[in-house]
C-alpha cells in the first residue's frame, strides 16, 4: 500500500515512508452468550460482526462509499459454525462515515427476527434425508457449476465449490458431531446443515457471509423438498 500523498507516484519513486501495509480482508466476530438456544443438544449463541474487503474497492480511485457487510445470526458452539438468516445479513453496507454504519447495522438488528430464524432451524432436526437423497444432492451440487447458464438461472444459487461439496461428503461419514449414525441409511438435516456451514470455514472472508447464508438456503429449500415442495427438487432427485 501507499500514503494518500504517494498514491500518483510511480512505484520505483515511492520512499519509505510512502509506503503503508494494509490487510486485505478483515472480520469482526463477538458474541452475546446471554442470549441463547439449545437445538439438538447444540448450544447456539447470538453472534453479530461483519466483513471489510478491500478487495471489492478500486482504492486508487477517488474516495466514495465505503462498503461493509454485516450480520446477526447465531453461533453453534459446538463446531464454531455460523448460522445466518436472510433478514440478518447485509452483503452491501454502503456509507460514508462511522455513524451511518452505526445507523444502518442497528437498523439491520432490529429488522432480525430471532424467533423466526431459531424456529426454522429448530424444525430441520424433525427432517431426515435418505443415502440416496444425499448422494444425489452432493453429486447434482458437482454438476452445478457445469450447466449451461439457461438452466443454472431456473435453479437456486448454490455457492459451494467443489472441494467445499467434497468436504461434505467426508464429513458426512467422518464428522464428529454431525456424521450420518453408523449403519444408518438417513441423516439428520439439522446435521446436513451443520456439514454445509462446516464446509464452509474454508471460504475466504470475503466470501465466508454469502456462503453462510447460501448454506442456510439450501437446507431449508432441501428441507422443503423433501415434503414435495419444486424449489429445490432438483437437487435430490
Amino acid at each position: 500500500g501507499r500514503t494518500p500523498e504517494a498514491i500518483h507516484k510511480n512505484v520505483k519513486e515511492l520512499l519509505d515512508e510512502d509506503k503503508t501495509i494494509y490487510y486485505e480482508r478483515m472480520m469482526f466476530c463477538f458474541e452475546i452468550p446471554s442470549i441463547c438456544e439449545d437445538i439438538r443438544g447444540n448450544r447456539l449463541n447470538l453472534t453479530i460482526g461483519g466483513v471489510r474487503a478491500y478487495n471489492h474497492e478500486n482504492l486508487y480511485s477517488k474516495k466514495g462509499m465505503e462498503k461493509f457487510k454485516i450480520f446477526i445470526g447465531f453461533k453453534n458452539m459446538v463446531c464454531c459454525n455460523l448460522c445466518v438468516s436472510t433478514d440478518g445479513y447485509q452483503s452491501e453496507l454502503k456509507c460514508m462515515d462511522v455513524r451511518g454504519l452505526f445507523n444502518s447495522a442497528v437498523a439491520l438488528f432490529q429488522d432480525y427476527n430471532m424467533a423466526k430464524h431459531l424456529y426454522e432451524m429448530g424444525g430441520l432436526q424433525e427432517s431426515y434425508m435418505t443415502e440416496h437423497q444425499f448422494a444425489q444432492f452432493l453429486g447434482k451440487s458437482r454438476l452445478y457449476g457445469f450447466l449451461p447458464k439457461a438452466e443454472q438461472k431456473k435453479l437456486p444459487q448454490m455457492l459451494m465449490t467443489d472441494t467445499q461439496i467434497g468436504m461434505i461428503a467426508r464429513a458426512y461419514y467422518n464428522d464428529e458431531s454431525f456424521s450420518v449414525p453408523q449403519g444408518s441409511k438417513e441423516i439428520n438435516m439439522w446435521n446436513v446443515y451443520n456439514l454445509l456451514t462446516g464446509a464452509n470455514k474454508s471460504s475466504y472472508i470475503d466470501n465466508f457471509l454469502d456462503r453462510s447464508l447460501n448454506a442456510t438456503q439450501l437446507a431449508e429449500g432441501l428441507n422443503k423438498a423433501l415434503y414435495g415442495d419444486c424449489e429445490y427438487s432438483w437437487f435430490i432427485k
